[in-house]
């Protein structure tokens, strides 16, 4: 997901969206250890979106600390 949208999303969505992919974070290391998982890349790219929506959800709330 990029920057972009995910500045345009609210923090509830933000923190839904986090959660969701830290849900699917652990089952994807759960698949990986029993050898089910193929697309080793799709963990990679989840840690990259967990990474952008943490960041985006702290610069909404400093910025709305500021205000």
């Amino acid at each position: 997901m990029k920057m972009q949208e995910l500045q345009q999303r609210t923090e509830s969505e933000l923190a839904r969206l986090l959660s969701d992919s830290r849900k699917r974070m652990r089952e994807l290391r759960f698949n990986l250890s029993a050898g089910k998982v193929k697309n080793i890349r799709e963990i990679r790219q989840l840690k990259k979106d967990i990474a952008r929506a943490l960041t985006t959800l702290r610069s909404k709330k400093i910025n709305s600390d500021n205000q």
